[in-house]
């Protein structure tokens, strides 16, 4: 079972309640500028740091905002969820903070330190073969088996919801925006992130950027159906989604996003650029939305942009490595 039956697609007030549920809970996280980067871009750049957030991604909001509104009974249960990392310390920390039971499927090849850091959250650890297993398979199936609430990465209202308060963070912080850019992999934070740009500055063009190894989302908007693809192979490793969602899928439909696309070099380089220029530390995933931004630097020249960086979950040696070249 999931943790919530309701398969309508939420709406910007549903992001305003996850908003409510999350103070106090979530970090506010920083909006920070860099003159330099303005410069270089040729624009007012504004980076909404989801790197500073509890667990160190914007997930932890969709996390919990899903598991606060678990029934009694679903929370003496427990929960079960899917994930490369990010997603998993989410909610293994909102299952501890709420005293919820948590099992989290894990590839064998997850960055060590968010295997590390779910752990140590309490969860319990299943681990599978992320090129040949299934794990929304294994997901289900330990749900049904043990009548855990599964809470997936990113197909789910409340989810969905909850990461939209990244984006009415930012635009209320930094007022309306020509241009945002969003990381995407299964299209969670980009849906809601659209929920809260259309309410708050629906004039601002929205992209969504995904690896340039897996453009299902891209693929999927063109042809108008969810295109599934095996599982890319990037450095990108929180945006390695099979597809899109039924209702990310619907809602970026709807909404219409730009979506683009980024290589694994022009990762680096992002990360370079924000170490050199904000003295922060961002995971190539988070970087998908600042490739994109400085790929059409030409075309924001004059405007004001507004880059998630999505979360900064990269073990250190891994992050000199990338730079090292």
């Amino acid at each position: 079972m999931t943790a919530s039956a309701s398969t309508a697609l939420p709406t910007y007030d549903d992001v305003a309640a996850a908003a409510a549920r999350l103070a106090g809970r979530a970090h506010r996280t920083a909006v920070l500028r860099s003159r330099l980067l303005d410069a270089r871009l040729g624009a007012e750049v504004m980076f909404k740091c989801e790197n500073f957030q509890r667990i160190g991604a914007f997930k932890f909001r969709g996390a919990f905002n899903t598991l606060a509104q678990l029934s009694p009974e679903q929370r003496r249960a427990g929960v079960v969820a899917y994930s490369s990392g990010n997603h998993a310390q989410a909610v293994a920390l909102a299952a501890q903070i709420l005293e919820v039971p948590a099992t989290i499927v894990m590839p064998h090849d997850a960055p060590e330190a968010k295997v590390a850091a779910t752990a140590a959250y309490g969860a319990a650890l299943v681990r599978y073969d992320r090129y040949t297993e299934d794990r929304e398979g294994i997901g289900r199936a330990l749900a049904e088996r043990d009548g855990l609430a599964l809470v997936p990465p990113y197909d789910h209202a409340d989810v969905i919801a909850g990461q939209g308060t990244v984006v009415k963070e930012l635009l209320e912080e930094a007022g309306e925006l020509d241009a945002l850019f969003v990381p995407l992999g299964g299209g969670g934070l980009l849906s809601g992130s659209l929920l809260a740009a259309r309410a708050l500055s629906p004039a601002c063009r929205v992209y969504g950027v995904e690896p340039a190894v897996g453009n299902d989302a891209q693929r999927s908007l063109a042809e108008g159906r969810i295109v599934h693809i095996d599982t890319p192979r990037t450095i990108a490793d929180g945006a390695q989604t099979q597809h899109l969602g039924e209702l990310t899928f619907a809602i970026l439909r709807r909404e219409g996003p730009t979506v683009l696309t980024a290589a694994d070099d022009e990762l680096v380089e992002a990360m370079r650029t924000l170490v050199t220029y904000l003295k922060i530390v961002v995971e190539p995933t988070g970087c998908l939305g600042l490739a994109a931004a400085t790929a059409m630097a030409e075309d924001l020249r004059g405007q004001r942009v507004g880059v998630v960086l999505s979360g900064g979950n990269v073990d250190p040696a891994r992050f000199g490595a990338l730079l090292a070249g």
